[in-house]
């Protein structure tokens, strides 16, 4: 026994390729524990990089494709409960003139919202009034009166308590039996409540259309400020009747997690995203005994949260690092005699610069990133060109992304600040651009009312009277041309802002718009006619002079051209406006 084993001791002693076979073992065996170590390390960071990266965009995505399903709700519920026609009914509920034009505005709007339905409830009596798409109860709008007494009214009083403004809110309503997303609308005038309306969204169209788009390992859910989860793809989870129900029986997104120590990274994140420290914000959680990714972004315009949760392992594949822990093995078989020096400029510094490009192309940097496509054929450099390609794509996307989240951005502007029937500069609008004029120098202001609109509506039908807005819309425009601000001020009533103007441009520019509106009826499609005509007060403001004040004069101009008999301009001076005053009070 003794002698084979010394004969093969002294075999390797005269044998140099045996000797560098034991020292590449040995050396293996030295370097392969803290190679192994080493490159598990990286392939975790770079998992855990790319997934946050990926995570952060899922949830821009989704947050912008959240939005589009909403917003456009939501602004046209605000534009319903800042309607001037809403707030006059409101106040004297029982005049049935303002009831008409009440009801008619909500019936307008109902034809533009999603769900081609309404509800309003007006303060002072508690009458609820509610249409759907059916149009099944025209004619009979008010349905019931909310009461403090019964829980099933809760929401009502819980929605008028939060201020003015509109608000999101699952509920299920067991009085209409639907199960919505409602969007509740508070008027107030002052300190007081004048009443809540809305309309609302299927809540199975919403997840179907926001949270259930399938993506393998993503989970998208809606809550929110207080963690109430409002949509995920698994109703069972949603919270319904969140502004009515008690605490204690509500779902939070905090529930999922499995430890305190979870919820509280939850809540760290959720706080962070919504005091706009970050737009995005991600960290790891345990949920069901498994590490996730969740991703947070806040939809400032909405009042919710974009919470994501991502399977990290189930996005990215380990295995797609086998082939670096293969070329780590040849790269040490081969060059036994510089092993380390070998392995650390062949692997470990091309892979931290690898690392190096991730890091950057998570803060937003890709050009680096993309700069990594190899030039040669190895594992390294086929992972180095993937990775380009991938930088490439998110590259694209994101600025993709970016110019749409432009474009709806500038679309959310416009549609705030235009009228959605005229195409006119709105209140909002029209308040932005007296506020660049103004302080250029001296400035006109026309106000224009329909004469005897409310008769139009009363004779030939509120489509007639639509017809006339536009006509009238599309007159005035062609005058004042584009350089002049042009707004619907009212139901009936349109203002024009004349910057840098003159007495005799002001004169002027009003004859004409008062010449293109009596020029000629509006010819209807049936055949029949429509006369038009108008009254326009007129003013001159000063430099510097605030909208209130140009509006009053030119309204007080507006009320002695009603006086005088309507179809006529006239121009304020300080007479007219004390009269103006002293009427309006004996009026009042």
């Amino acid at each position: 026994m003794r002698r084979p084993i010394s004969s093969l001791l002294r075999h390797i002693g005269d044998t140099l390729s045996l000797k560098v076979l034991l020292f590449v073992l040995a050396g293996f065996a030295v370097v392969a524990a803290p190679a192994y170590l080493a490159f598990n390390w990286i392939a975790n960071s770079t998992v855990i990089q790319l997934g946050t990266l990926f995570a952060e965009k899922q949830v821009l995505y989704d947050r912008y494709r959240g939005l589009g399903a909403l917003v456009r709700e939501v602004s046209l519920a605000e534009t319903l409960a800042g309607s001037q026609a809403i707030r006059d009914w409101a106040r004297n509920e029982d005049d049935p003139a303002l009831m008409r034009r009440g009801i008619a505005e909500l019936e307008h709007f109902r034809q533009s919202f999603a769900d081609r339905s309404y509800f309003f409830v007006i303060d002072g009596s508690g009458n609820y009034y509610f249409n759907d798409a059916a149009n099944a109860y025209a004619g009979n709008q008010r349905r019931y009166a909310v009461s403090a007494d019964n829980p099933r009214d809760a929401w009502y009083f819980s929605a008028k308590a939060l201020g003015e403004g509109c608000y999101l809110n699952v509920d299920n309503d067991a009085n209409l039996r639907v199960t919505k997303v409602w969007m509740n609308c508070v008027i107030r005038e002052g300190r007081n409540v004048l009443g809540v309306l809305g309309t609302g969204i299927d809540l199975t169209a919403f997840i179907q259309e926001v949270v259930n788009v399938p993506q393998t390992g993503v989970t998208s859910m809606f809550v929110d400020r207080q963690g109430f989860i409002q949509a995920h793809r698994d109703e069972d989870l949603v919270n319904l009747a969140s502004l009515s129900e008690s605490l204690s029986d509500k779902r939070t997104v905090f529930s999922l997690v499995d430890s305190e120590a979870d919820r509280q990274v939850l809540e760290r994140l959720l706080d962070r995203v919504a005091s706009s420290e970050v737009q995005v914000i991600s960290d790891f959680v345990t949920i069901e005994g498994k590490q996730v990714l969740v991703g947070a972004g806040y939809l400032d315009r909405l009042g919710w949260f974009n919470v994501t949760l991502m399977d990290v392992d189930a996005i990215i594949d380990k295995r797609l690092f086998l082939p670096i822990g293969a070329l780590l093995i040849a790269v040490m078989g081969i060059t036994a005699f510089v092993l380390m020096l070998v392995f650390k400029r062949s692997v470990l510094d091309r892979v931290f610069v690898l690392e190096t490009a991730v890091r950057r192309a998570r803060s937003g940097d890709y050009p680096a990133a993309r700069a990594l496509g190899g030039t040669g054929g190895d594992e390294i450099d086929r992972l180095s060109t993937a990775f380009s390609d991938m930088a490439g794509a998110v590259d694209v996307q994101t600025s993709e992304l970016e110019a749409r989240v432009r474009e709806r951005t500038a679309d959310l502007e416009r549609l705030a600040n235009m009228d959605g029937q005229t195409g006119l500069l709105n209140r909002r609008g029209f308040s932005a651009a007296h506020a660049a004029a103004a302080p250029e120098g001296a400035y006109g202001l026309l106000l224009v009312d329909i004469d005897r609109f409310k008769g139009i509506n009363d004779n030939f039908g509120h489509a007639a009277g639509d017809a006339v807005i536009n006509d009238m819309t599309m007159r005035i425009a062609q005058v004042v041309g584009p350089a002049n601000p042009c707004a619907r001020w009212g139901g009936d009533e349109f203002i024009v802002l004349l910057p840098e103007s003159s007495s005799n441009v002001l004169r002027a520019m009003a004859y004409a718009v008062l010449a293109a509106i009596n020029d000629g009826p509006l010819l209807m499609a049936d055949g029949s006619e429509i006369a038009m005509s108008a009254s326009i007060g007129a003013c001159m403001a000063e430099a510097g002079d605030g909208l209130e004040i140009a509006t009053d004069m030119a309204d007080a101009a507006l009320y002695a051209a009603k006086e005088q008999g309507r179809n006529r301009v006239v121009v304020f001076d300080r007479e007219m406006g004390d009269f103006h005053k002293s009427s309006r009070n004996r009026q009042g």
